[in-house]
């Protein structure tokens, strides 16, 4: 149990609830890797997000491509997705680390919430960085509320 201010819900992150703009943020690596998780839902409802990714990652030597970085991507009806760099690569390193990187996603999570002031926005994500990132939730959840739920900025986690 925590004193967290983050809503949970039983739900898809790539439709979100509430009304005005909303910001469906999730997790991606840094090695230009999209085709397993959470990614795959929202490629299924719209291609903006792969594109935006993809070309991120192939012109990587001229703009902020890096762990910690987010890619903000318009999509109709006052709705983006937000691209978080917040895992080094895909698999664990060969001591067992998972591919997770905290401070990657409180980074990025901090220039969101910039973002979401705004755009005047709410924030909507699954479990980010605790799939295939291998990340712990209590961990991630005490990030979620340091920076968007500090800056009073309405943070949905959905659950399928």
């Amino acid at each position: 149990m925590t004193d967290s201010q983050i809503q949970y819900v039983q739900g898809d992150a790539t439709q979100p609830i509430g009304d005005g703009p909303k910001i469906i943020a999730h997790v991606c690596n840094d090695v230009g890797g999209w085709g397993r998780g959470f990614v795959l839902a929202l490629s299924r409802r719209w291609s903006e997000p792969e594109a935006a990714y993809r070309s991120w990652y192939r012109d990587r030597e001229t703009n902020d491509f890096e762990l910690g970085s987010v890619q903000l991507v318009s999509l109709p009806g006052d709705l983006y997705v937000a691209n978080l760099i917040g895992q080094r690569d895909i698999r664990s390193n060969s001591g067992g680390d998972a591919p997770v990187r905290y401070w990657a996603i409180e980074a990025g999570l901090a220039d969101l919430a910039e973002e979401a002031l705004a755009l005047n926005a709410s924030v909507h994500m699954p479990r980010i960085g605790c799939g295939l990132a291998g990340g712990d939730w209590v961990l991630v959840e005490q990030i979620i509320d340091r920076t968007l739920i500090a800056e009073q900025i309405e943070t949905v986690v959905y659950d399928l």
